[in-house]
């Protein structure tokens, strides 16, 4: 039987995406997405906190140069991937991280300020005017 490697999140931006250009104009993406279990009351009257987790974020070529257009912090994003630890050595310790290697993103939530830069967008659009920056965000990667 082969193995699965999938993680699916539903969280929020901690920051704008960091896209970087490598050799033959490929792009990648990073940002931080933080996922909250929401705190309760034990039965003997303990309060319990909430608890965030931040995960890394990674995207590749169109996905990445896509999210520069349309990702800022604050949102809140349904992401799709799978998990993948890298590891390397500095300073003569070993290091790791764990990323999600995205492969699917939506948009779930735009904060007020967004959507209306995206609404002024298309009624320019729809007045005629070109406006370089409005993509249509239907597009499943």
């Amino acid at each position: 039987m082969s193995s699965v490697n999938k993680v699916i999140l539903i969280g929020n931006v901690g920051s704008d995406p960091d896209v970087r250009y490598l050799d033959r104009g490929v792009a990648i993406a990073n940002f931080n997405l933080a996922t909250t279990e929401r705190g309760y009351t034990m039965q003997n009257g303990t309060q319990v906190p909430d608890k965030t987790d931040w995960h890394s974020i990674v995207l590749w070529r169109n996905l990445a140069e896509w999210a520069e257009r349309n990702i800022r912090k604050s949102m809140k994003l349904y992401v799709e991937g799978k998990l993948q630890t890298r590891t390397w050595e500095k300073d003569g310790q070993r290091r790791s991280k764990t990323e999600v290697i995205a492969e699917n993103i939506q948009i779930l939530y735009r904060p007020q300020e967004y959507q209306q830069q995206r609404d002024e967008a298309k009624q320019e659009e729809e007045e005629g005017f070109e406006n370089p920056e409005a993509q249509d965000e239907s597009i499943l990667f």
